[in-house]
């Protein structure tokens, strides 16, 4: 959620970023929303300011007649047939000052309540709203206009036509798609044997790597979570189509791990002096995969339940970007460990996340469909989330300040599958995995009929 202030201060900037950004958002509903907010908040005090002032008198004419009561119980003709007439002057009588006050109470708890509507309809406003792109952020309308950072390794040459990764796991009997269609429908996949202590072996290979060697603490998070939850990292309200709702539940299947691991700190304080800090956990993730229909329908690339392994961090703002490299570096170790030729992309304004502010995508090379796929997305999402989801951090000293979200793949288990067969495909059908995964695989160095 953007800052309310940054959006009050400096629509043009916000307005210029939302175009950047390709979005359709209308920042008029924001200024006839906030100029409502005020107008009433202003309506308020006025009258909560008259009411004061009415009170105030209401008090003076109560003392005013304790006065004149003390002052006549101590005269010389205290007669007190004589004393209430005199008590009853009109300018003693506060019974139509207190009735505009209760009035005046009346109208203020109702402008209160219309306030609070107008403010839930800001907020609901603001959460649609996506984030700034940072200012290194390439200028792009779409993924075309995404630049290249860097690639490594080299490309195969194969000396026979490359197969895809859908027909050599079927092919080994590893992979089976009809099964999983009885089973449950399309886009489900059931691994057996090799197929999947390969999947098996790959979320334990990052999980020992990131934990031992880049410093994550490991979790297990629920794979449910609530609707507070899901919008603290901006699924919700945007993308619900995209989810999976429990029935009777207020609950979600969880899209990613970034959503339970990222929230573990909502409503909550980090010390100062435990950042940069990770988390990282292997989760099945399910999505809807709305606006998908007919893409990539064979195989592992897009499915409706998948594995991966995420890595989130919490990062102080003038630390954030710096640590979005070092993310980005993580994943990068894992495909150079597995010996896959990648390529690192930087997303152009129009191509990135919802909730990123910077992302680089990491793209592995697929001989079979003979192009890049993504297999990681590391984003910065700056203080985005974190004021959604309310996490701060204390410095010492100072005042407690949002920090800044980050978030990264590292990997997605079932793209890595892919890469890794389809890469180590031999001319005899079939597959040589890479060194780094030989000992999670008790030794086995080709996967065979």
């Amino acid at each position: 959620m953007l800052d309310l202030k940054l959006l009050q201060k400096n629509l043009d900037q916000v307005a210029k970023a939302l175009s950047a950004r390709n979005s359709n958002i209308n920042l008029n509903e924001f200024i006839e929303l906030d100029e409502k907010r005020k107008t009433l908040l202003k309506e308020v005090e006025l009258l909560k300011a008259e009411r004061n002032q009415i009170s105030s008198e209401v008090a003076k004419l109560k003392k005013s007649g304790q006065e004149t009561i003390e002052q006549m119980a101590g005269s010389p003709w205290n007669d007190r047939n004589d004393l209430a007439p005199r008590l009853k002057k009109p300018g003693q009588d506060a019974s139509e000052l207190m009735e505009k006050s209760i009035k005046l109470g009346e109208r203020i708890k109702e402008l209160d309540q219309e306030t609070e509507a107008v403010k839930q309809n800001l907020n609901n406003f603001l959460l649609n709203i996506p984030n700034i792109p940072d200012a290194s952020v390439p200028f792009g309308k779409s993924e075309e206009d995404n630049p290249e950072l860097h690639k490594f390794g080299t490309i195969k040459n194969f000396d026979f036509t490359p197969k895809e990764h859908w027909e050599l796991g079927q092919n080994l009997n590893g992979l089976d798609f009809d099964l999983a269609g009885k089973l449950t429908g399309s886009r489900f996949t059931v691994y057996k044997g090799w197929a999947a202590r390969l999947e098996r072996a790959l979320v334990n290979f990052f999980l020992d790597v990131q934990t031992t060697e880049h410093g994550y603490l490991e979790v297990i998070p629920p794979f449910m979570v609530n609707r507070k939850t899901m919008t603290g990292t901006g699924q919700l309200p945007k993308f619900e189509e995209d989810l999976f709702k429990l029935e009777n539940w207020d609950y979600f299947l969880i899209p990613t791990a970034e959503v339970p691991l990222t929230n573990m700190f909502a409503d909550d304080f980090i010390e100062e002096n435990k950042l940069p800090m990770g988390v990282t956990a292997a989760t099945p993730c399910f999505r809807s995969e709305a606006g998908s229909y007919g893409k990539d329908t064979k195989g592992l690339i897009r499915q409706h339940q998948f594995t991966k392994v995420e890595m989130v961090r919490f990062a102080h703002p003038d630390d954030s970007f710096n640590q979005l490299e070092k993310m980005r570096e993580h994943a990068e170790t894992l495909l150079q460990r597995l010996e896959l030729p990648y390529r690192v992309i930087t997303l152009c304004t129009g191509d990135m996340g919802f909730s990123s502010a910077k992302t680089y995508d990491l793209e592995v090379w697929l001989p079979g469909q003979n192009k890049y796929r993504e297999i990681s997305s590391c984003s910065n999402c700056t203080d985005f989330q974190a004021r959604r989801a309310n996490i701060k951090f204390k410095p010492n000293g100072g005042k407690a300040e949002y920090v800044h979200t980050l978030n990264g793949s590292g990997l997605a288990v079932g793209r890595t599958l892919v890469a890794v067969l389809e890469n180590g495909q031999q001319k005899d059908g079939s597959i040589k995995l890479p060194k780094a995964l030989v000992p999670y695989m008790g030794g086995l160095e080709h996967i065979t009929a």
